[in-house]
């Protein structure tokens, strides 16, 4: 048994749910999202929600409590969105948005320039904080992930771009003991 595939789906208010088929449809306050389900899973709206069921629950535990994630994910995302903020660690380190186009100067001998996606925004604070947000948590994440990438944080001096909430470990460099060669 899932213990996250039993529990139903609830609906706040302003949210109303579709269910055509396998394609699950979220409208609420900040857009309208959809999901098509495996066809092992069923979904059916009751009175204290959304209740998602499979067919032989022993062998689909993953997809049952996968697809009752990723339906609760659209009620989240249509009442309040998503959002990851990054921030930028190094000497000279900019970034600028403008619309849709993300420029990044991190140290390669030209900015790097990258497109949201449609129904992402971007807003950058300070010059060193950028906030991604969006209804779509796995556009969100991914554009996320897709800056941070760019410049990964390295482990020596901490510079790159790294989440807010992202703790580094670092590492010690080289180090000179003295009457040896370094590291001796």
């Amino acid at each position: 048994m899932s213990r996250i595939g039993t529990q139903p789906v609830e609906l706040p208010e302003g949210v109303t749910a579709t269910i055509d088929g396998s394609v699950v449809t979220m409208k609420g306050p900040k857009g309208e999202l959809s999901f098509e389900v495996a066809s092992s899973v069923s979904v059916t709206q009751g009175e204290e929600g959304i209740v998602v069921t499979v067919e032989n629950p022993s062998t689909q535990v993953a997809i049952w409590g996968t697809s009752r994630a990723c339906i609760a994910n659209l009620v989240e995302g249509v009442t309040n969105g998503f959002e990851k903020k990054l921030t930028l660690e190094g000497v000279g380190y900019r970034i600028q948005a403008s619309g849709r186009k993300v420029t990044l100067n991190i140290g390669f001998s030209h900015p790097v320039e990258l497109e949201a996606p449609e129904g992402v925004e971007v807003t950058v604070d300070d010059n060193n904080v950028i906030t991604v947000s969006g209804i779509d948590k796995q556009l969100v994440g991914q554009f996320a992930a897709d800056i941070r990438a760019v410049r990964p944080v390295e482990p020596y001096k901490g510079k790159g771009i790294r989440y807010t909430d992202e703790h580094v470990r670092r590492k010690v460099g080289k180090r000179v003991v003295a009457g040896g060669a370094p590291g001796a």
